[in-house]
């Protein structure tokens, strides 16, 4: 290869001078350049004549190609480093910007762009390329393995989402010229990770634009309605809003507060998220415009607020102090709401200059101050947490699409702020309970919470946090993880942690019963499962491309293999281990019955649509899923699989079981006061328990239906409890219900 030729084939000479861009690519004289002029603001001549050699490169590399606006390809990632100046990033972001498209559409390789601009710009940039080259079972598929690595390369480097979320930003901007349904799915995927994102990380005038711009392509025909009606509204409020605005810049004066007081427009999307999620019409929602004063310092902030609850009565509870607690994405700024002229709601927001500045940039602030200043170093600290809870995510999820459900889950835009018994204050999305506080504090506080005190008082861990309390988790040494802390946990990390612990013990249980059906399948064919050689397992596992004799056993527990097929297979790779002593086959008998005892964990469920009991006739069902699902004989939902043997084993009850189980019993009784005491009273007297009790209502009749889900031993005990229920007086009728949700039926 010449020396003046890289691997790609571009001549090096490409990037050494400067050529002028063509096609009106860009101006003929770069100095005047929209690029070279934001750069100027901070940037050095020799910085600028890097990114100009970038240029160079990228445009070399992209020769030919165009985007689907018909504009050569180089406007692209020129755009997208405009946005990305704007905010002053620094050199190594600039040029990852230009050269972000070239790995994934040209030959450049990641190592030729490290070599040639640096070892940074190389990570970033292979941060930012797509996964083009790995073959995915869906579309769906590859969108989350792509987010996942664009997520992991930005926990180590926050420039690659900054990079990333301008090249989505310059994408929206051009999306005219994509078809329909294409428009709506990258608006959809903008809305649901890009915006959300762009939030989390402070970066507001981004967020807002990608919202809009999603709204445009997403609802065409709500967009123009409510943008022709906001204008139209925002109109008819001119003098009514001049006469504010001159208020409050002649009492700022009067007392002396240098201020630039502004008026300040919702952005389209969130004035259609607050309309849709409070039912209301647009006359309803009275801050679509309000005012912005910002001031020299955090001092005077405070004092402008004094003055301005002096000029228009204050309406209560609708200050917000995010100076003193900041958001998490580094959002500082006094929120108040005051009563303004014929009864108007007016929404003033009061912050300084650097102040608005983090609010506009979030944590690109740290290359606009590069200074010590405390508040940017918390916001790292703050950002750099919350990537760590992504690598968290990522290593307890198995695959792709669970680290984006997670990922999706933890991007919540509204935050509550709560206090530690230390007092260090933890920001979680709104809606957090208690047991998202115990795993935000930390993975072993969450995995061992049994209660918890808010503000002193013992209260459920399923109890959402709210602004301002004090929460202290209180743990045991041997507690667990309870699967029901599924449904109501929003944070990621807590959802991750608990799905990871639940798999793992499902993996242990599954192993077990797996273990046991083997060995059935084995006696059966008279063969003692100790005689089994390690030689044997070896071949079978070679042959089922697994490491480990426990994935084989997992695998039929969770019903995933047959334990009868396994056992042929261990048995066909020994001497003769399959045949009599004349070199006959032998005749294999029927399986014998598993043992349930009621305590077998995950692998084992009883399911809902029958509720089976001890005395009961039952089947096991394997599902692929759930492992072994128990019904009883009579099931219906289980009808059509009884003539498939592979679908259902043999079991039976262990006649020494002491466990209890759920049973639904309904009752009809006349409407006396004191009915369900006395019911109540009956059930005690049997030894049973309540798990649950419903009424139905009786629609003025004498009668009403009462629906117990009970707690028995047995079906003798059962018939026990009936009795005793029978004999109270008013108690028309008892049956056991079998029925319910079908969450365990067959798949």
């Amino acid at each position: 290869m010449p020396k003046s030729a890289t691997k790609s084939g571009i001549n090096k000479s490409t990037i050494d001078t400067f050529q002028p861009a063509e096609q009106n690519l860009l101006p003929a004289d770069a100095e005047t350049s929209p690029l070279t002029l934001l750069l100027k603001e901070y940037f050095s001549e020799a910085d600028i004549e890097q990114v100009w050699a970038a240029y160079r490169y990228a445009y070399a590399a992209h020769d030919g190609q165009t985007r689907k606006t018909g504009e050569p390809y180089i406007t692209h990632p020129v755009s997208v480093a405009c946005i990305l100046a704007k905010l002053h990033l620094d050199l190594p972001t600039l040029l990852a910007a230009l050269l972000h498209d070239v790995v994934e559409d040209t030959g450049v390789s990641v190592e030729e762009i490290a070599e040639l601009f640096g070892k940074q710009v190389g990570v970033l940039v292979d941060g930012l390329t797509k996964l083009d080259k790995i073959e995915f079972q869906s579309s769906t598929q590859a969108q989350a393995e792509n987010f996942r690595k664009m997520l992991l390369a930005m926990s180590q480097d926050v420039r690659v989402i900054l990079v990333k979320l301008a090249d989505r930003l310059h994408n929206m901007q051009t999306l005219e010229s994509m078809r329909p349904e294409k428009q709506k799915r990258i608006a959809r995927e903008t809305l649901e990770i890009y915006a959300p994102i762009a939030n989390r990380l402070g970066l507001n005038l981004i967020y807002q634009e990608l919202e809009d711009l999603s709204f445009q392509y997403l609802y065409p025909m709500r967009y123009r309605v409510l943008s022709k009606a906001i204008k139209v509204a925002s109109g008819n409020r001119k003098e009514v809003i001049a006469k504010i605005l001159d208020a409050i810049k002649e009492r700022l004066a009067e007392v002396q507060i240098e201020a630039d007081v502004k008026g300040r427009q919702k952005h389209l999307y969130s004035v259609y998220r607050k309309m849709a999620s409070k039912g209301s019409a647009l006359e309803q929602i009275h801050d679509i415009y309000g005012f912005r004063v910002l001031v020299k310092d955090m001092a005077s902030c405070y004092l402008t607020l004094g003055h301005l609850h002096g000029l228009y009565k204050p309406i209560p509870g609708k200050f917000k102090d995010y100076i003193a607690i900041p958001k998490a994405n580094g959002y500082q700024s006094l929120h108040t709401t005051l009563f303004g002229p014929f009864g108007m709601p007016i929404e003033v927001q009061i912050r300084s200059e650097q102040m608005h500045s983090v609010a506009n940039a979030g944590v690109a602030a740290h290359w606009m101050y590069k200074t010590s200043d405390a508040n940017l170093t918390a916001l790292q600290q703050q950002t750099h947490q919350w990537l760590q809870r992504l690598l968290e995510i990522q290593t307890e999820s198995e695959d792709s699409y669970e680290f984006l459900e997670h990922f999706k889950v933890d991007l919540f835009p509204d935050e509550v702020y709560v206090f530690t018994p230390k007092g260090k204050i933890l920001a979680l999305p709104r809606g957090s309970t208690a047991v998202d506080f115990a795993y935000a504090v930390h993975t072993d506080v969450g995995n061992s919470c049994v209660a918890v005190k808010i503000n002193n008082e013992l209260a459920p861990l399923r109890a959402e946090m709210r602004n301002g309390d004090h929460v202290e988790i209180i743990t045991a040494a041997l507690a667990k993880p309870n699967p029901a802390w599924l449904n109501y946990v929003v944070t990621g990390k807590a959802r991750s942690h608990i799905r990871h612990y639940l798999k793992t013990i499902q993996v242990s249980e599954s192993a077990h019963l797996g273990e046991r059906m083997l060995n059935l399948a084995l006696r059966a064919l008279h063969i003692e499962p100790s005689v089994i050689t390690d030689k044997q397992w070896q071949k079978v596992m070679s042959d089922y491309g697994v490491k480990h004799k426990n994935d084989i056993l997992t695998d039929i527990g969770l019903g995933k293999r047959m334990s009868l097929m396994v056992a042929h297979q261990l048995l066909a790779n020994g001497q003769d281990s399959h045949n009599d002593d004349n070199g006959k086959t032998k005749v294999f008998k029927p399986l014998d019955m598993i043992t349930i005892r009621g305590s077998e964990g995950m692998a084992v469920q009883f399911a809902q649509c029958c509720t089976p009991i001890p005395g009961d006739p039952i089947l096991g069902f394997i599902n692929k899923e759930k492992g072994l699902i128990i019904h009883t004989h009579d099931c219906a939902t289980v009808a059509k699989f009884k003539l498939d043997p592979d679908k259902w084993l043999d079991v039976e009850w262990d006649p020494e079981n002491e466990k209890l189980f759920k049973v639904n019993v309904r009752l009809v009784v006349a409407n006396q006061r004191g009915m369900l005491a006395k019911i109540a009273a009956g059930i005690s007297e049997a030894g049973a328990n309540i798990d649950n009790v419903s009424v139905e209502d009786s629609d003025g009749s004498q009668y009403s239906n009462v629906n117990f889900v009970v707690q028995v031993r047995n079906r003798v005990h059962l018939a026990d409890l009936m009795r005793n229920l029978r004999k109270i007086p008013d108690v028309v009728r008892i049956n056991r219900v079998k029925g319910g949700n079908s969450e365990n039926r067959i798949q």
